[in-house]
């Protein structure tokens, strides 16, 4: 086997294994197979007579990949439901690969992914996802050991949710959740048990503002969104248990939350991009 083959035929053996690195890099399988190619087209007309590890090579290959792909949605960033592909017309097969994809990555973690800058999700993803050392990865983003050290701290804290929130963050949580299975399972008592009386939803995801008032609208408009909730799922909002709509990881609608005691009092419902880009959002 000549030298050019016996390139293709190793990079064949990491292909899977780059694929998960952009995939949680990119937190789209189509972007990620994309950039796997082009890596693959950058491998192909270099010279790797020095290299002496061609997988971790390769994976910064990726890498600077991605992160230019990254840079590239940050600058035209198009955050409305039409960038979220919920309908692209894709295979069937595709659209299932990459559920379970999302699934075993975790689609909380991939929300949470989706709102660090771009420097900060290679540091995090290579460091903690792929134990790449931080003299590599400070070679790909051009900085110094020292400051990835502290972009990979940054957007460690920011998955993890930072410090635990107050003693009755628990509680909280648990409250979120009986919402959360009431409305998947259009149980109409369940509602009733979990919003206070006086209960008060604003959303913005219509063509206009929407205002339900009282514990009966706001519980029949949770029902009529059943469907919604079995794509959603729980997560820290500012430091407080919410909800997340995250079509394969790309974060759509934020629900957040009023409490008082044991019952939930107000519900704001935001899919304005504006407002979705000022939210702090944690793994819970």
């Amino acid at each position: 086997m000549d030298r050019k083959n016996l390139l293709a035929a190793q990079f064949e053996e990491e292909r899977p294994r780059l694929r998960g690195v952009a995939y949680r890099m990119l937190g789209s399988l189509a972007e990620a197979d994309d950039a796997v190619q082009e890596a693959w087209l950058r491998v192909d007309s270099a010279d790797i007579s020095e290299v002496r590890n061609l997988p971790a090579w390769l994976t910064t290959v990726v890498a600077r990949v991605c992160l230019n792909l990254l840079r590239t949605r940050e600058r035209r960033r198009e955050d409305s439901l039409d960038a979220f592909p919920l309908d692209r017309g894709d295979d069937s097969a595709d659209l299932a690969e990459e559920a379970q994809l999302a699934e075993s990555v975790g689609l909380a973690m991939l929300v949470v992914l989706d709102v660090l800058g771009p420097a900060e999700r290679i540091a995090f993803v290579l460091h903690d996802l792929f134990a790449v050392p931080f003299e590599d990865i400070a070679q790909i983003l051009d900085r110094s050991p020292a400051a990835v050290r502290q972009l990979a701290s940054r957007a460690r804290r920011r998955v993890r949710g930072g410090e635990a929130g107050p003693a009755d963050a628990s509680k909280r949580r648990g409250v979120v959740e009986a919402y959360l299975a009431a409305a998947r399972e259009g149980d109409f008592a369940g509602l009733l048990k979990v919003l206070a009386p006086d209960v008060v939803l604003h959303s913005d995801t219509g063509a206009a503002p929407v205002v339900l008032r009282g514990v009966r609208a706001v519980s029949k408009g949770a029902l009529l969104a059943s469907e919604v909730a079995r794509s959603t799922q729980v997560a820290l909002v500012d430091g407080v248990p919410g909800l997340v709509l995250a079509p394969r990881g790309r974060l759509a609608v934020v629900l957040k939350f009023v409490f008082d005691g044991d019952l939930i009092t107000g519900i704001d419902v935001i899919s304005a991009p504006e407002r979705l880009r000022g939210l702090e959002i944690a793994l819970g």
